[in-house]
């Protein structure tokens, strides 16, 4: 049985597991105010998803991961799918992601309907990576309805 929930304080030690990115401060902030969540597989954890606003107004998922065990089983495509549902519940039109050039997940957006919408090259030494592709999506795609 699948369940999707938003992130909890007993999550911690899963979440940071998969995220090597977050800090624990902003960790805390994806519990108060709803912008994680956490897929489980028979109540055993198995992905998430966490998102913060573009521009202050625009859901962006800044990460989504399946522990490697369960990809490629349709439990990334539910996070998203949850996700964008939710985001249409609280009233936006359009959610953002991205990805860098040289991983697949750029075909996995492609496949859920995202479309291409530009990208951001790094170069400051230090924090240079490949180029950082963004894609977007209408929360009113058929998928999402209610």
């Amino acid at each position: 049985m699948v369940t999707i929930r938003y992130v909890q304080e007993e999550d911690k030690i899963f979440w940071f597991r998969l995220d090597k990115h977050l800090s624990e401060v902003e960790f805390e902030k994806k519990i108060r105010d709803k912008m994680g969540y956490v897929i489980l597989e028979n109540n055993i954890s198995i992905g998430l998803l966490r998102y913060n606003l573009f521009w202050d107004n625009t859901p962006f998922c800044t990460m989504l991961f399946v522990d490697s065990e369960y990809r490629h089983k349709g439990y990334g495509k539910k996070l998203m799918e949850f996700w964008g549902k939710d985001m249409k519940q609280l009233g936006y039109g359009m959610v953002m992601t991205s990805t860098q050039v040289d991983e697949d997940a750029q075909h996995f957006y492609r496949k859920m309907g995202f479309q291409d919408a530009g990208g951001l090259l790094i170069n400051i030494p230090k924090y240079e990576q490949p180029m950082e592709m963004f894609f977007i999506k209408s929360t009113a795609d058929a998928e999402w309805a209610e």
